[in-house]
């Protein structure tokens, strides 16, 4: 009686109905921060994928392109005759091969393809000219005889060219860091660098190092936006740190390789940038990075 004469009774009431709401509203808020973090571990996992499968179609386009023409009423179901990934000892044979052909003073058409196909190689290519188009950018070695038709990518693509010759215009520091010579090649992901000085084809020297940048999130204590904005300069923090650590780098060319998203920021300093998928400690994620970087892919039009 005493709450009622006092007015309490309403008052408490109010708090009931406002410390009810209160406890609805946190559950939406609980439940939304649940789906933001979820939000932001899955654009984590998803940029990590991403990294990898643009990787992989790069490898995979030309074949998938392929593949998929076949049977399909568009008058371009053809497939490569062979594909091959080449390094080392077998590049060096299979350009041997291909410096070995001789014809007359106009039967060897070399050409450097990125966008549209060159009408000379249209014309030699015929209905396999759509292969060299989703290989590119690429290098095309044809001849007059249809003897030779082959697309190469390689590592270190030339700037674009068309010519005839009484042989294939071949230069191996394209392909092979044997005749590239002195080099070095870093390694750049959100967490992990990684830089190796070569001597052609033998590694001399390796250095890197690993930054603790966050990779999940968790409520903790803080917000979705606190967490992105923490994990960027954690990033910003780890790529200046990668900056210094290249700044001696200016007596050999530099190839940078890595995550995608990051390679821009390297693009002033390096002679190429490619985005490769390498992964564990630094000195095993370079090795992969070597090997992926000085792989020529190979495509018998």
């Amino acid at each position: 009686m005493l709450d009622r004469l006092l007015g309490r009774e309403e008052l408490k009431a109010r708090i009931d109905e406002l410390e009810e709401e209160n406890r609805h509203l946190q559950r939406q808020l609980d439940a939304e921060s649940e789906r933001r973090a979820e939000a932001v571990t899955a654009r984590q996992d998803a940029e990590e994928r991403i990294n990898r499968l643009e990787d992989e179609i790069a490898g995979l386009e030309g074949r998938l392109g392929a593949d998929s023409t076949e049977g399909n009423g568009n008058g371009d179901g053809v497939s490569p005759r062979r594909r091959e990934e080449l390094r080392g000892d077998r590049i060096a044979a299979v350009l041997d091969r291909i410096e070995s052909v001789r014809t007359d003073r106009e039967g060897a058409l070399s050409a450097v393809v990125d966008g549209a196909v060159p009408d000379p190689v249209t014309d030699l290519a015929g209905e396999r000219a759509g292969l060299v188009s989703r290989t590119a950018p690429c290098l095309y070695y044809g001849d007059d005889a249809g003897a030779v038709s082959v697309a190469l990518v390689p590592p270190l693509p030339p700037e674009e060219f068309v010519e005839w010759g009484d042989r294939f215009r071949v230069d191996r520091s394209w392909f092979d860091p044997a005749v590239v010579g002195a080099h070095a090649l870093a390694l750049v992901r959100a967490d992990t660098f990684a830089l190796g000085r070569f001597e052609g084809r033998e590694r001399v020297e390796v250095e890197g190092f690993e930054s603790d940048v966050k990779s999940d999130h968790s409520k903790g204590g803080f917000s979705q936006g606190r967490f992105e904005r923490l994990r960027d300069e954690q990033i910003e923090a780890h790529v200046e740190r990668c900056h210094e650590a290249l700044a001696d780098v200016d007596d050999v060319p530099l190839f940078v390789v890595g995550d995608r998203a990051l390679l821009a920021a390297f693009a002033d300093r390096a002679a190429v940038t490619r985005a490769v998928d390498a992964t564990g400690d630094p000195e095993a994620a370079l090795g992969d990075a070597t090997r992926s970087f000085w792989t020529t892919r190979l495509v018998a039009v």
